[in-house]
């Protein structure tokens, strides 16, 4: 219960009204009294540092449906010893603040802002529309150490222009968890699809080529640069490893590491130089880094045909350049050709950037919810900071 401040609190008695009937809290039909319940003590939210309390005898009411059962009061909702108020100001407070810092300012318990935050994702959840999904975002979120499947949460957004949220989250980055979480949203929402953005991973190419054949499928442009930057961090340590043994070559790649992964155009004053003075070598990493430099002009086309022959070109370029990171891309970029040139088919449509901003999103809530150990508690987390869920309304606001 929330403690009230130098001791001052507001207690708060509400009698019923002797000649109304009661509500079943089930399915708010009318019934005649059965009898009453001790007298319970609810929260509310504090004014001016007043803790705030609610007190009253609930009656039993002889419902045609239910029979004997609790009537429904209309600040609370359950055993709850929050107001339905107080739960929505805690879970409000919820989204700015850590979970913790929210119980400490408010002087209530964790357990209470996590109850009020399940509260809120439940009631959201059930009252949330999925009409009008246009466009749908996978990927996958790293919340644990390893890289094993079970550190891994498979998420769903929404990615219209309009509306972009969270849709389903699962635990596992397995096709099982994606087509678990693609039937949770209904065929006919599935039906009304038309974009899908996925990275490479290919249980999810494999489950949305099966559920979601009919749509636009594209990779996202992030994670292709995600392998391109990875590509040429791999073949400047073969070159760091390999000069070992000449001190002073080496010390042109020493430091270079961020440098060669921002694009050229970003990269000014001394940092330029010392890019300049790796690529008037003859090192690999230098070659792979004007190879990783020229695909980004694949993105500046707007037509197929085009786009089509120079990333062909690119292929046969980078194949010839004889890196082995360089062409295990290019082999990867050949076999997921159509799924690139859907990007330039949709690039008006979908902005396919707002399923990585997201995912940036949610890694701040992940990271910001330090103690959250089960996933149950890291999904409402999630639900509650992304998912854009729809709020019962109230006649006040504390917020």
């Amino acid at each position: 219960m929330t403690k009230a401040v130098n001791g001052l609190r507001l207690d708060v008695r509400i009698e019923s009204h002797k000649q109304r009937q009661g509500q079943c809290s089930k399915c708010d039909r009318l019934g005649s009294t059965y009898d009453h319940l001790p007298e319970r003590e609810w929260a509310f939210p504090p004014f001016w540092g007043i803790a705030v309390y609610f007190h009253y005898a609930e009656r039993r009411v002889t419902c045609p449906m239910h029979g004997p059962i609790v009537e429904s009061v209309p600040w609370s909702d359950g055993k709850s010893p929050y107001s339905t108020t107080m739960m929505q100001f805690l879970g409000n407070w919820a989204r700015r603040l850590s979970w913790k810092e929210t119980a400490t300012v408010f002087r209530v318990s964790w357990p209470a802002v996590y109850r009020a935050v399940e509260w809120m994702v439940a009631w959201g959840l059930v009252h949330r529309s999925l009409d009008g999904i246009e466009a749908i975002g996978i990927d996958e979120i790293h919340v644990g150490r390893g890289k094993k499947s079970s550190n891994f949460l498979t998420v769903v957004y929404q990615i219209d222009a309009l509306c972009r949220r969270l849709l389903w989250v699962g635990r596992t980055r397995k096709a099982s968890a994606l087509r678990k979480g693609l039937a949770s949203l209904g065929q006919p929402v599935l039906d009304g699809i038309r974009h899908v953005c996925t990275d490479m991973w290919r249980p999810y190419l494999k489950v949305v080529g099966t559920m979601l054949g009919h749509t636009c499928h594209m990779i996202d442009r992030f994670h292709v640069t995600q392998h391109l930057n990875g590509a040429v961090d791999e073949v400047r340590r073969k070159d760091v490893a390999a000069m070992k043994a000449r001190p002073k070559a080496g010390q042109r790649l020493k430091k270079m590491r961020w440098t060669l992964l921002r694009r050229k155009t970003r990269v000014l004053g001394k940092a330029r130089e010392m890019l300049n003075r790796v690529l008037s070598t003859r090192l690999q990493t230098g070659r792979a880094y004007l190879l990783k430099e020229s695909f980004l002009h694949f993105w500046d086309y707007h037509s197929t045909t085009w786009a089509s022959n120079y990333l062909r070109a690119w292929i046969t370029r980078a194949r010839r350049s004889r890196i082995a990171p360089m062409i295990k891309v290019a082999n990867m970029l050949e076999k997921h050709e159509e799924l690139l040139l859907n990007w330039i088919r949709a690039r008006r449509d979908v902005f396919t950037g707002a399923t990585e901003g997201l995912n940036n999103k949610a890694r701040v809530v992940t990271k910001r919810s330090y103690g959250f150990r089960t996933f149950h508690v890291a999904e409402l987390a999630l639900y509650h900071t992304l998912g854009r869920l729809p709020q019962p309304a109230v006649t006040h606001e504390f917020w």
